[in-house]
């Protein structure tokens, strides 16, 4: 019975923490240059916006709103990510940044991860211009700024998960966000939900990319041994053939 919650912990972040662990003890903090970055970035945006003469021009080019043009919302969303919300404290941007951002660029790779988090922060920004658009959101939220990591966070932190058989932990993440739109019904919460929903998408997307090309993947990629070498006379008959008749130990097959 003391046990049980060890061997539900393996099972749970096993797989995970194996494929962190690894590169973390080799390469310490080279293994996230791209996290390391990203944390510099806010914390520095975060001075700058805070400066009588730096606040005007990080909303001019990180700041989000529904109001504004479909093109401006798409050339300002890049640096939005790393722009932290003025209402929220700062660290806690800084804590997720770290943390996740840095799972996520071992388990995945540096590019991938910019993928799925742009994806995640672009799918909450576009909810919110089509909800306004379709009424189910009040016009207001169109004036409200929408910038900072959560949703990026929030969506790789499923993905990640998901990857790695952390159900249970990608569950408990989705039942948070649910929670927080029941809680407090905010812009911010709904598009935590939009980022998740991009996100599974995603996950199914490449799941089922997988299914279909792994059997043939696994035949092509397959690497021949000694013993796996036939030449092109081995399809003559066994009377013209030079080759030596294999036995069953020594066939190879696909299936």
């Amino acid at each position: 019975m003391r046990h049980r919650p060890a061997r539900w912990a393996r099972a749970e972040w096993g797989p995970l923490y194996e494929a962190v662990r690894g590169p973390l003890v080799r390469r310490r903090w080279r293994a996230v240059p791209m996290t390391l970055a990203a944390v510099c970035l806010t914390a520095v945006i975060q001075v700058v916006q805070n400066r009588p003469w730096g606040y005007r021009p990080v909303q001019d080019l990180g700041a989000v709103r529904a109001e504004d043009p479909l093109w401006l919302a798409l050339l300002r969303t890049p640096l939005s990510l790393f722009v932290p919300a003025l209402d929220l404290p700062v660290w806690g941007a800084l804590a997720q940044t770290l943390l996740v951002f840095g799972i996520a660029e071992i388990c995945l790779g540096r590019w991938r991860t910019l993928a799925v988090a742009y994806a995640a922060t672009l799918a909450g920004t576009l909810y919110a211009r089509v909800g306004i658009h379709l009424g189910v959101l009040p016009a207001s939220d169109a004036q409200v700024v929408d910038t900072g990591p959560s949703a990026a966070v929030v969506g790789l932190a499923v993905f990640v998960s998901l990857r790695h058989h952390a159900y249970v932990t990608a569950s408990a993440v989705v039942l948070a966000m649910i929670v927080e739109v029941l809680v407090k019904p905010n812009l911010a919460g709904k598009e935590h939900l939009a980022a998740l929903a991009a996100v599974l998408a995603l996950c199914a997307g490449a799941r089922l990319l997988r299914r279909r090309r792994g059997p043939w993947r696994g035949c092509r990629g397959r690497q021949r041994g000694p013993a796996d070498a036939v030449s092109s006379s081995s399809v003559l008959p066994p009377s013209q053939s030079p080759t030596i008749r294999r036995g069953r130990s020594q066939r190879r097959s696909c299936r």
